[in-house]
C-alpha cells in the first residue's frame, strides 16, 4: 500500500515538475505513527534553471489561478531570511495532471529560495515575478 502511495506521488510530482523526484526516508522509528527507520515518508526534488523559471510560470500564471476561492498567496511565509514557503492542497491545480490519472489528492509544499537577505527584498522580487499576493485592507 505505501510503496503504491509513493510511486503515485513519484509520478504526480515528476508530471507537474518535469523532473524525477527521489524517495525520503525516515531516520528514526517512532511508534506512535507506526514509522519504521528507513521507511519512505515522501518524495522530494530541487528545481534550478530553466525547469524552475518554467515551474514558476506555471505555478503563477495557471495552477495558482485555478484555486478554490483564491485571492492571493499569504504574505507572512516568509522565513526571515527572504524566502517563500507555500503550501497547496491538492496536485490537480496543474493542468499537466488529470483528475482521472490519481489514486488520491495529495497536498504539496513549495520553498521558493530567493537571494534575498530579507523578508521585504523577497517579497518584492516575487511581487516583480508575479506572485499574486493578498492584499491587505486597510480601514480609513
Amino acid at each position: 500500500e505505501n510503496a503504491n502511495a509513493v510511486e503515485s506521488a513519484m509520478r504526480d510530482l515528476a508530471t507537474v515538475s518535469g523532473q524525477r523526484p527521489y524517495v525520503r526516508r525516515s531516520k528514526a522509528a517512532i511508534s506512535n505513527f507506526r514509522l519504521r527507520a528507513g521507511q519512505p515518508i515522501g518524495v522530494s526534488l530541487t528545481l534550478r534553471g530553466d525547469r524552475m523559471w518554467e515551474f514558476m510560470d506555471r505555478l503563477i500564471n495557471a495552477a495558482l489561478p485555478r484555486t478554490r476561492d483564491f485571492r492571493g498567496v499569504p504574505a507572512d511565509s516568509f522565513d526571515g531570511r527572504g524566502n517563500y514557503s507555500l503550501g497547496l492542497t491538492e496536485q490537480l491545480i496543474f493542468p499537466e495532471v488529470s483528475f482521472d490519472t490519481i489514486d488520491r489528492v495529495r497536498g504539496l509544499q513549495v520553498n521558493i529560495v530567493t537571494t534575498a537577505t530579507t523578508d521585504e527584498a523577497g517579497k518584492r522580487l516575487l511581487e516583480l515575478l508575479g506572485m499574486p499576493f493578498v492584499r491587505s485592507e486597510t480601514r480609513a
